[in-house]
């Protein structure tokens, strides 16, 4: 039988910001690229990744640059999108993601010199070629689902991960959002110890009465995480 929720404290107010802050657009438009006939597939996926990064110096050029090495090692991507052994770039993967019936492309690319990836997804609108996702995270993996990017994130606690799922939605001209779920992966290892179960009896078993302890008691100090 079904049961429907129960609503709890109906006059709550409602919250005057976000619960989490997700951006639900992201649209940018590359500058300098292109290709013959908006063919997404003669994309350089590396000359996207420069373009990103000379569009974005505070997080690629500048002296204090979080991803500063990521600019410096694209100088290791060869030509017409070879990616070399230190080249940050990875391959790209194609798919109607936005149900135009014209692949789009997914480009993944290392954010050093941390342990980051940068997700993103390219589409062509008007012959211009445009950032319609972009998510950096420390990824576990990513996964096409129908017009979603599933994106995999490890948790701090053994044995389980986040998955944050991104949707197209034409009204917004964007992946938005959709669905955040922490999921148990795998045999979850305890950080506390346990006590054993007490083992029944078959009768009581006298003890002899306790001499005063007059030990000053010591209390251990606690360690955090």
């Amino acid at each position: 039988t079904a049961i429907s929720p129960a609503r709890l404290w109906p006059s709550l107010r409602p919250a005057a910001s976000p619960a989490w802050p997700y951006d639900e657009v992201q649209i940018e438009t590359v500058k300098g690229v292109t290709a013959p006939g908006d063919d997404i597939h003669k994309v350089d996926p590396v000359a996207v990744v420069r373009a990103e990064v000379a569009a974005h110096p505070d997080d690629y050029k500048d002296a204090k640059a979080p991803y500063r090495e990521t600019a410096d090692r694209l100088a290791d991507c060869g030509k017409g999108g070879d990616r070399g052994k230190l080249c940050p770039v990875m391959r790209p993967y194609y798919r109607d993601l936005t149900g135009d019936g014209r692949d789009d492309m997914a480009l993944g690319f290392r954010l050093y010199p941390t342990n980051q990836t940068a997700v993103r997804v390219y589409t062509f609108e008007g012959h211009r070629l445009v950032q319609v996702f972009a998510n950096d995270d420390a990824v576990i993996g990513v996964e096409l689902a129908g017009r979603a990017v599933i994106i995999r994130s490890p948790a701090g606690i053994s044995g389980y991960e986040y998955r944050t799922t991104w949707s197209w939605d034409p009204d917004q001209r964007a992946m938005v959002f959709s669905r955040d779920e922490f999921l148990r992966t795998g045999r979850h290892k305890p950080t506390r110890a346990h006590t054993p179960a007490a083992t029944a009896s078959p009768s009581p078993v006298p003890r002899p009465t306790p001499t005063p302890d007059l030990t000053p008691a010591v209390t251990p100090s606690a360690s955090g995480r």
